[in-house]
């Protein structure tokens, strides 16, 4: 029986999903897979990752969901091109159907893969699904790269049509007639965690489902509030992994939110920024800031990891963040701000830090803000502000309802004065920075 193969990545879901609606109206039998990719896996620095246990079981639900329908759901380990390229040989594979991903590793594999199936005489599609705009679909009059978000945003809203955030019909075409039913011997057994060496890790996670009307409205007033519970709308690791579709969260913030609509269209900005400028993802997009003599004092970063700064906003962040795999935006900022700034310490091992415990973790996203927060990216905050952490504290959780959550020895002997006085740090980083900068010139 010849079939096609549609590979789920960052969209763990069947309604609303590009490249498997395409899947299904080819006219060939289907067979959804995943692969957990050992290349991925084996860089997670623990065997116990919340991460990996939510992305498992939402397979697990795809396989359920598949089986349902009437028919079969593939799980591999291993390689991505040895693994297709194994289903290649077992089956009658015509065609390989998946939605695009714009990560410099991503990007590497699609193009191995690609080849590969290529000497298969076995056709590779990809297709839009993660963002609204990607790549070179939003540029600047010039034909440049744009560089500056106002601008960009501007163009997005100019360019969004109705049309565009209309659902793909996936959910209703994953029916029995467009699915491939495999034997029992021929799909072989799905990994489990433990048999790939892993562990469950158990995070709290909200289900995915759009967030609350009322939520999405009183955005733009809540979203700087780290104390309230329902202040943002918890969708972003939903959005990470594709089991809520972008054009749905879109769809929704047009209507009720245009700041919600802004957030989220900085995701696009991001991924088209690290699409262009793949190196960005570990080196500073501004060559001025390429040589600047970090501290990257071992002890202090120690201290910022483990939330002991005394700095209470910046701390019950760290706090959050180890404990629960999330951290509020302002929050983000407060403490990346103090990290690169205050410590003078490089952005990529805060970059990295995050890296392994957000549970949203996204690289462009990350990368794009960390380079923002450093002055180091494409789009940048001036290198020479320093956010102040008592002022944003004072700003942002005046009552300290957020921080003693976090932080409940404040106050008392137990809580550590700060590691640095503000002044003295920001006047530090400036002049370390001014100075690199002029001799880069």
């Amino acid at each position: 029986m010849k079939i096609c193969i549609f590979w789920h990545r960052r969209d763990l879901r069947i309604h609303d999903n590009a490249g498997l609606a395409a899947a299904l109206a080819s006219g060939l039998p289907v067979v959804p897979l995943f692969i957990y990719d050992s290349d991925i896996l084996d860089c997670l620095p623990d065997k116990a990752d919340a991460r990996l246990t939510f992305i498992y079981d939402e397979v697990e639900r795809l396989a359920r969901q598949t089986q349902a329908a009437g028919g079969t759901f593939l799980a591999r380990y291993g390689k991505p091109v040895k693994v297709l390229e194994q289903l290649v040989k077992e089956f009658d594979v015509a065609a390989v159907h998946t939605n695009e991903d714009y990560e410099p590793y991503a990007t590497r594999r699609d193009g191995e893969v690609g080849e590969m199936l290529g000497r298969h005489s076995v056709d590779f599609y990809l297709y839009k699904d993660q963002v609204i705009f990607a790549k070179n679909e939003i540029m600047t009059k010039s034909g440049t790269v744009p560089k500056v978000f106002g601008a960009y945003h501007k163009a997005y809203l100019d360019r969004l049509t109705d049309d565009m955030l209309l659902p793909y019909g996936s959910a209703d075409a994953f029916t029995k007639t467009n699915l491939a039913a495999l034997a029992a011997d021929k799909a072989g057994p799905r990994p489990t965690l433990e048999s790939m060496g892993f562990v469950r890790k158990e995070q709290y996670v909200p289900t995915a489902d759009l967030p609350a009307e009322a939520v999405v409205r009183n955005y733009h007033k809540t979203r700087n509030t780290p104390a309230l519970q329902n202040g943002s709308t918890r969708i972003s690791v939903q959005l990470r992994f594709g089991t809520l579709s972008v054009r749905q969260v879109v769809r929704q913030a047009r209507a009720l939110n245009p700041k919600l609509l802004a957030e989220i269209s900085w995701r696009d900005f991001f991924m088209m920024l690290l699409w262009h400028f793949p190196f960005t993802a570990t080196e500073a997009y501004d060559p001025k800031m390429r040589h600047i003599p970090y501290r990257n004092n071992e002890k202090e970063f120690r201290a910022w990891c483990e939330g002991r700064t005394g700095y209470p906003l910046v701390d019950a962040g760290m706090r959050e963040l180890n404990a629960t795999g999330y951290l509020p935006n302002r929050v983000r900022i407060a403490t990346a701000g103090f990290l690169v700034k205050h410590l003078f310490i490089d952005w990529r091992w805060g970059e990295k830090y995050f890296a392994d415990k957000l549970l949203d973790y996204e690289l462009a996203n990350n990368v794009g803000n960390w380079q923002w927060m450093a002055g180091t990216g494409a789009v940048a905050a001036p290198w020479f502000r320093v956010y102040s952490p008592q002022s944003q504290l004072e700003k942002v959780d005046p009552e300290l309802e957020y921080v003693k959550r976090w932080v409940p020895e404040l106050g008392t002997p137990a809580y550590p004065a700060p590691i640095f006085e503000h002044k003295f740090a920001r006047e530090r980083a400036v002049e370390a920075i001014r100075t690199a900068r002029n001799a880069a010139s």
